[in-house]
């Protein structure tokens, strides 16, 4: 079972989150998602339990949790969808750049 974790500390480590979890049952992963250019917890991340009986008894303990301070959001992950990706399409003006002018200088 894939566990959503959110309402992070950012001193919270993948450890931190392993060993929290690994009270109700095995746990196969731990990651605590950060910023890839700065290095910085992003305040939330993942938690893969093998048994889906003791995952769903991770969340039901651990939802609303104290963990370093902050009171934690603990659900089941949903797996990932494309909504919201890609942006625009090409062609035609989207509302950026410069529109018409004549001979105006200094954009």
């Amino acid at each position: 079972m894939n566990i959503y974790i959110g309402n992070l500390s950012s001193n919270v480590t993948d450890e931190d989150l392993k060993d929290n979890f690994a009270e109700y049952g095995k746990v196969k992963s731990a990651k605590v998602i950060k910023d890839m250019f700065s290095g910085v917890s992003k305040g939330f991340g993942f938690v893969e339990m093998f048994s889906d009986t003791e995952g769903q008894k991770a969340i039901d303990e651990l939802n609303a949790a104290d963990l370093d301070g902050k009171k934690i959001v603990v659900n089941e992950a949903r797996p990932k969808t494309d909504k919201g990706r890609g942006g625009r399409s090409s062609g035609g003006n989207s509302g950026g750049g410069r529109q018409g002018g004549g001979n105006r200088r200094g954009w």
